[in-house]
């Protein structure tokens, strides 16, 4: 209890600091205008309004809806591609670079792609969702798998373990930790991703509801929906990726005594 509280009290400290900022720089020295720089009130009033008429509601079950689809299609391909080239070293030497230089893409580059291929539909914002996130993932299973420590190779091949058994039963779950590093990483990709296709393409979504709040110059809005986002990769990441990290920790004799 005492860990959440103080959680609260620095959170209520940096709104507090926000809230000095604004009256400071909007309403005394005047270096900003309102429209420009929203203050922590205006925020959490038109959260409470996109909340009240269910844009909000609609927009972030649009936006969850694309994003999981998407984010699977790419931890399942990441993970085929991954193995691949922890198979196969030919691969691995051609393709490493390849992915690396891939993955620094922005995912808004795939954008022109998605439409020429797919059209102003969701098959488009889901490629690209796809395409942002699917290289982290193949990174992180290659990276995890070579630093698995090779004695426990050795000592499940001495012990008659081989092919499948050995990736099944040592390999991969002691590349867990580093992969599932991957797959967060993947999923803040996925994220971007998903507001960059929303942007442009999308008639409702998280991103949709962004673009509308800069079409009509409505800061507060626009950083309501950046609060959301926020607070939702936070919870996703707290509720799935943090007790996975918490249950390999676990398993593997982790946990700090």
């Amino acid at each position: 209890m005492t860990g959440l509280l103080k959680k609260i009290l620095f959170y209520l400290i940096l709104i507090t600091i926000w809230e000095l900022i604004y009256r400071v720089g909007v309403e005394s020295l005047e270096i900003w205008k309102p429209y420009t720089f929203p203050s922590p009130l205006a925020v959490f009033q038109t959260l409470i309004g996109l909340i009240s008429d269910n844009t909000l509601g609609i927009a972030i079950l649009a936006s969850m809806k694309r994003i999981l689809v998407g984010y699977s299609l790419s931890v399942l391909l990441g993970v085929m591609v991954g193995l691949l080239m922890t198979k196969f070293k030919y691969l691995d030497e051609n393709l490493s670079p390849l992915i690396l230089g891939m993955q620094t893409l922005p995912s808004i580059c795939w954008l022109p792609f998605a439409i020429l291929w797919y059209g102003l539909n969701e098959s488009a914002i889901i490629f690209v969702i796809a395409i942002g996130s699917t290289f982290a993932v193949s990174i992180a299973i290659v990276s995890g798998i070579k630093n698995v420590n090779p004695l426990f190779v050795r000592a499940a091949r001495t012990l008659g373990a081989n092919g499948l058994k050995i990736y099944w039963n040592v390999i991969f779950p002691a590349a867990l930790p580093g992969v599932i590093s991957g797959m967060k990483q993947g999923w803040s990709f996925a994220w971007r991703a998903l507001m960059a296709g929303e942007m442009l393409t999308a008639t409702k979504g998280l991103g949709q509801v962004l673009m509308i709040g800069r079409d009509l110059a409505d800061i507060s809005q626009v950083m309501a929906v950046m609060v959301v986002i926020i607070v939702l990769g936070l919870t996703v990441d707290k509720l799935l990726f943090g007790r996975i990290e918490d249950n390999v920790r676990r398993r593997w004799g982790l946990d700090r005594a």
